[in-house]
């Protein structure tokens, strides 16, 4: 039976700059293309934590050091990191269809998330960003700039922005109308560039869309049947790292809230998977969410491996 998947890739899948993404998106791009044969109509969403953090570094450290290289807005190396991103894993993608004697188009959509801007978020930013500053440098780039300094487990200060909960996804109906005509799309890149609504315009705020909830609203707004969300582990577990660790198969949508309020799921980590996980189960009956890893998603499917999330 085909299914429309949304297959949001971890940060493992892309490495930590251009040089090894290259390589790993190759690999990446086999789990991706095992589901597709089997069937079913795949979507691609992926983070770009690392690379964003590569961008926004290079462009502050060029124009401090040269007076003609202009700042770059933080939603702009957003928009860049999606392009590299898409540019890299479409042409791995469309490597390993021709590999299979397979012709399916592939493209990337460079994606704007809309939130809200009264949402709660804008008033306690806690992403950090970029480069790391002494104390002294950070209050000097609060006065100067207005951003928001805060000190990082002991490294330094570094700018943080805040991380809002998408509501809408400004070319939905572009992605559709790929998706509905046998197209692979690769979306909502590192959560999409955030942007708010003013009347016709949409602005670019700089803030990080976490890429497991922007997945979820792709998901939804396509009607999909499953979101996978891949990371390094094959299944979620509570208790993580004790001696009484236990691998979760299938997890209803109330013990997942149970193990939420115990605390089992790191909050920079598993805990937005999971939640992102749950809102999509809820969404709508025969909605399914699937954590697992990259290379066990097409056993996961198959009922074999993973952490099912139902209703």
């Amino acid at each position: 039976m085909s299914n429309r998947i949304v297959v949001a890739l971890g940060g493992n899948a892309l490495g930590k700059n251009p040089k090894e993404q290259l390589e790993l998106v190759k690999e990446t791009a086999k789990p991706i293309v095992d589901l597709i044969q089997e069937g079913n109509n795949v979507i691609v969403a992926h983070g770009n934590g690392p690379q964003v953090g590569m961008i926004n570094l290079a462009m502050e450290v060029s124009s401090k050091s040269d007076a003609n290289t202009p700042e770059m807005p933080f939603p702009e190396c957003g928009a860049m990191s999606q392009g590299y991103i898409g540019y890299h894993l479409q042409n791995a993608i469309r490597e390993e269809f021709l590999n299979r004697n397979m012709k399916i188009p592939v493209s990337t959509v460079i994606t704007q998330v809309i939130v809200d801007k009264d949402d709660s978020a804008f008033t306690n930013p806690t992403k950090p960003i970029g480069a790391f500053y002494t104390e002294e440098e950070a209050k000097k780039l609060e006065e100067e700039k207005g951003y928001d300094m805060k000190e990082d487990a002991g490294r330094g200060y570094r700018r943080v922005v805040p991380s809002p909960i998408p509501v809408d996804i400004a070319e939905k109906e572009t992605v559709k109308t790929l998706v509905d005509n046998g197209h692979v799309v690769i979306t909502v890149g590192g959560g999409g560039i955030p942007v708010i609504e003013d009347n016709n315009s949409l602005i670019g705020v700089p803030a990080v869309i976490d890429k497991d909830f922007a997945s979820e609203k792709i998901a939804e707004i396509l009607n999909a049947d499953y979101l996978i969300i891949l990371t390094a582990v094959e299944k979620v577990s509570i208790n993580f790292g004790k001696e009484n660790e236990q691998a979760l198969g299938k997890l209803n949508i109330d013990d997942a809230y149970k193990y939420i309020d115990e605390g089992h799921f790191a909050p920079g980590s598993m805990l937005p998977k999971v939640r992102a996980a749950i809102k999509f189960a809820e969404s709508k009956n025969g909605r399914k969410s699937l954590i697992t890893s990259l290379e066990k998603a097409v056993d996961g499917i198959q009922g074999k491996t993973g952490t099912l999330i139902v209703k």
